[in-house]
């Protein structure tokens, strides 16, 4: 069965901002006078990387990573006012470009809000009994899914930017690493408030799908998750991308990986294609003119899917 997707999103242009990085204020108010630029591009929606407070705890550099949450339904200081936030997605609408919100709801910061306000069985805890770290994010504190009130906070906070800021969907990471019912479920809830919300959900590779699943962790393969979601992205193919500046790869390996998609994926499927994104090295590291740069570009263009420019591309 063809999977129907709002219909700005089959050929659309995003533009992954990175806020604090964009301009040299580092604000939403100076990012938004950058909106018209970004129109004239021909961006059809902004994913803006998380504004949300960063946690201290454990805190990666001066600034943090915008991953670690403190408080879901507030904005960075460093970054602005809510009144900021508003502003900028005002100014988006009249451009005519959506506005697309960063949420993690695999995990949190170690200081986060919840980490003291809620029960401690709203966070898988190590033989310690702290809250447990994923991976080696040691600035973040694992939440748990086995505990249904999580499920239910978390789709009243995404249900709180889309109905009293007008978002206008969700970059969901770690996606894959995170039930599928949930997502489902937030979905339907956000959906009865703003239909037509564009659900963008950042997969895995086959090979780390596997592995998560080996090691006995939960993780959904891509073509699972066009069960909720509107896009999902490149990574099951992107070795192959990344082997184009390979001595062993090529272009013809990576393009028949494009075209294999048409087999494994729903009718309708979207990808998002990039060059580059804010876990990947600049694109303009891996080649060595211009000319190879705008060719490599044009290529997205001509790739089926969702298009992504990653923040001073």
């Amino acid at each position: 069965m063809e999977m129907l997707h709002p219909e700005w999103s089959y050929q659309a242009v995003l533009y992954e901002m990175n806020v604090r990085q964009l301009t040299a204020e580092g604000t939403l108010r100076a990012a938004a006078a950058k909106l018209g630029f970004l129109r004239d591009m021909g961006i059809d929606a902004v994913w803006l990387m998380p504004v949300y407070p960063i946690g201290v705890e454990g805190r990666k550099g001066s600034l943090g990573s915008y991953y670690s949450v403190r408080d879901y339904c507030a904005v960075d200081p460093c970054l602005g006012t809510m009144e900021d936030f508003d502003a900028f997605v005002a100014e988006a609408h009249r451009l005519g470009m959506k506005v697309l919100l960063d949420w993690i709801a695999n995990h949190t910061a170690r200081d986060a809000r919840w980490v003291t306000e809620k029960p401690a069985s709203w966070y898988e805890r190590d033989a310690s009994g702290a809250p447990a770290v994923p991976w080696d994010w040691t600035d973040t504190a694992k939440l748990n899914y086995a505990e249904r009130e999580v499920w239910r906070a978390q789709g009243d906070a995404m249900e709180f930017w889309v109905r009293e800021h007008g978002v206008d969907g969700f970059r969901c990471d770690v996606a894959s690493a995170v039930p599928l019912a949930f997502w489902r479920e937030a979905r339907e809830q956000v959906e009865r408030v703003r239909p037509g919300c564009i659900w963008l959900a950042e997969s895995v590779h086959a090979a780390h799908t596997m592995a998560m699943r080996r090691a006995g962790y939960y993780c959904a393969a891509d073509t699972e998750l066009y069960d909720a979601f509107d896009i999902t992205y490149d990574y099951d193919i992107w070795p192959y991308f990344e082997g184009c500046f390979q001595p062993t790869g090529t272009l013809r390996e990576y393009t028949a990986l494009v075209n294999f998609q048409e087999s494994e994926y729903p009718a309708g499927y979207v990808k998002l294609r990039c060059l580059e994104n804010h876990d990947q090295p600049r694109f303009a590291s891996r080649v060595d003119s211009d000319e190879a740069l705008r060719n490599w570009l044009a290529l997205l263009y001509f790739e089926k899917g969702t298009t992504l420019l990653y923040s001073g591309q």
